[in-house]
C-alpha cells in the first residue's frame, strides 16, 4: 500500500507564503517559476483551463495586468494528494471599490513546483463589479472615434 503524499498545514503554509505574493504586483514571469513546464491552470476566467508555460505565462501576463493591485492571503489547507487543497482570499480593487472574493484551489506538485492548479470561486461579484466600470458600447463610440 502506498503512503499518502499530501502537504500538511505547515508545509502548506510555507508554500503559500512565498507562491501567493507572486499573484500581486504584474510580475507574470515571477508567478510562472511556481509552474512545472507541463502544468495545467484552470479558474472561472479560463475554463476549461491552458496547460504548458507557454499558455500559463500568457494567462498570467493578461490576469496580472488586469489586476495588478490584488492581494491573496491564506486560509488554511487540507492535504490532498501531490499536494493540498488550499483555502483563499482575495481583495480586489476594481473602479472605486474592492471586491471581496474566497474560494478554494487544488495544489497538486512536483518536485516542489506545481503540476496542476484549478480554482473554484464564485466569480459572479467580479463580473458585476466590472460591468459597472465598462462604459457602454455607443458611448465608448462617442468617446473615443475621431
Amino acid at each position: 500500500m502506498t503512503s499518502f503524499q499530501g502537504l500538511g498545514a505547515s508545509d502548506a503554509r510555507e508554500f503559500n507564503e512565498l507562491w501567493l505574493p507572486a499573484w500581486t504586483g504584474n510580475r507574470p514571469e515571477l508567478l510562472l517559476s511556481f509552474y512545472t513546464e507541463d502544468a495545467f491552470y484552470a479558474d472561472p476566467g479560463n475554463w476549461p483551463g491552458v496547460r504548458g508555460r507557454r499558455a500559463l505565462l500568457a494567462y498570467f501576463t493578461r490576469i496580472l495586468a488586469r489586476f495588478p493591485d490584488w492581494t491573496w492571503s491564506y486560509r488554511g489547507s487540507q492535504p490532498l494528494k501531490d499536494g493540498f487543497l488550499n483555502g483563499w482570499h482575495a481583495s480586489v480593487p476594481v473602479g472605486g471599490k474592492t471586491v471581496e472574493l474566497d474560494g478554494v484551489a487544488s495544489v497538486q506538485l512536483r518536485g516542489g513546483l506545481i503540476y496542476r492548479n484549478v480554482v473554484y470561486f464564485d466569480a459572479s461579484p467580479l463580473r458585476d463589479a466590472l460591468a459597472s466600470v465598462r462604459k457602454p458600447r455607443a458611448l465608448r463610440h462617442v468617446l473615443f472615434r475621431r
